[in-house]
């Protein structure tokens, strides 16, 4: 079986992984591209496509070719809900790009939709498909860290500002770090403690560097006056059950303590942590022991070829739900809840107070 997919915004998310990834992926075939700059889906056809493939400037169009079985959505995030929906309308399977939505709302009418159509949506939160994720993850379900019941999501970056698309754009994109890469830190958090019920949350959000000129960043100075997303954010959410999460996102801070899409989790029996390789921690017999998890290249076991590569990974196990009529890995009802807990950070910060969820 070959799966028909097309690619609905063919800028950096979409060169940068979704095409390549696809591109390795035995049982597709892309057959469409669209993006609203016309050369960039020219391009993406030259490199990922073959000459019968089809170029778009209107999703709208591409979406009525019933030959296409799956989208994927590479667009800013205030489009993805309204792309997301049309498609699964159009009786596509949908993979869109995180974060989930620009709002919570977006995000439930997407989550609706599914429902209604019966067609599979995912979220790509690609780094759960990492070799270190999947091993702790496997280690959280079998129990070795007991009750996990503290998490911190890291997401910090000294001075790597993304300067070029709509990144520091508010309206386009909903928020800076904290949507953009504190999003993938939340999300491996929730998934590795395997809780979604977030009671409340306090956050800070801040705008402290973005006014800087000719700053030193890794892809160039920013223009202070485009910058109108916050430079970091800080929240912390309290679960149901009583467990806790910090989240910490920064696109520029003064800072030394510098990760990215890692997790740190606290647990009854043991602890795990990301950060500069993946160590498991705890008591034994009346000592203290740190054990560093050394995991060797190779395929992840139950997607066989796919390598080690996460976006392939991802890709390869996304195909695989259409084909076999399985579940995603990563669930719309989740990458939801990661979407609800962003919107709770800025409009604790907002406030000045903290938002109850799920009231």
């Amino acid at each position: 079986m070959t799966l028909k997919i097309g690619i609905i915004g063919c800028g950096g998310i979409a060169n940068g992984k979704h095409m390549p990834a696809l591109k390795q992926v035995k049982e597709v075939e892309m057959v469409a591209f669209c993006d609203i700059d016309e050369a960039k889906a020219i391009k993406a056809k030259a490199d990922f496509g073959s000459e019968s493939t089809k170029v778009y400037t209107d999703y709208k169009e591409l979406l009525k070719d019933e030959l296409i079985d799956v989208i994927h959505v590479c667009t800013p995030n205030n489009s993805h809900a309204e792309i997301s929906i049309a498609g699964l309308h159009a009786d596509k399977h949908v993979m869109c790009e995180k974060p989930m939505a620009k709002t919570s709302e977006e995000a439930r009418a997407m989550l609706a939709a599914a429902k209604e159509t019966g067609k599979k949506l995912t979220i790509g939160y690609q780094n759960r498909f990492r070799t270190d994720s999947q091993y702790l993850h496997a280690a959280c379900s079998d129990g070795d860290l007991g009750e996990i019941y503290v998490g911190k999501a890291h997401a910090i970056r000294r001075r790597a500002v993304p300067t070029w698309g709509v990144f520091l754009d508010e309206e386009a994109q909903g928020g800076g770090p904290l949507i953009d890469i504190g999003t993938h830190a939340l999300d491996l958090t929730l998934w590795m403690m395997d809780n979604y019920k977030p009671k409340y949350v306090v956050g800070n959000a801040y705008h402290k560097l973005s006014s800087t000129k000719n700053a030193a960043n890794a892809w160039g100075p920013w223009d202070p006056e485009k910058f109108t997303v916050e430079d970091s954010a800080f929240g912390f959410i309290t679960m149901e059950n009583g467990a806790s999460i910090t989240l910490e996102a920064s696109w520029a801070i003064n800072s030394l303590d510098v990760d990215e899409a890692k997790t740190s989790l606290s647990g009854t029996k043991a602890g795990a942590d990301m950060k500069n390789g993946l160590t498991i921690n705890g008591e034994d017999r009346g000592l203290l022991y740190q054990k560093k998890v050394e995991l060797e290249t190779g395929g992840v076991d139950f997607y066989d070829g796919a390598g080690t590569d996460p976006a392939v990974v991802e890709a390869q196990s996304w195909v695989n739900a259409i084909i076999n009529d399985t579940e995603p890995v990563v669930k719309p009802e989740q990458a939801l809840v990661v979407t609800e807990i962003l919107e709770a950070i800025y409009k604790s910060s907002e406030l000045g107070e903290p938002v109850f969820l799920n009231k």
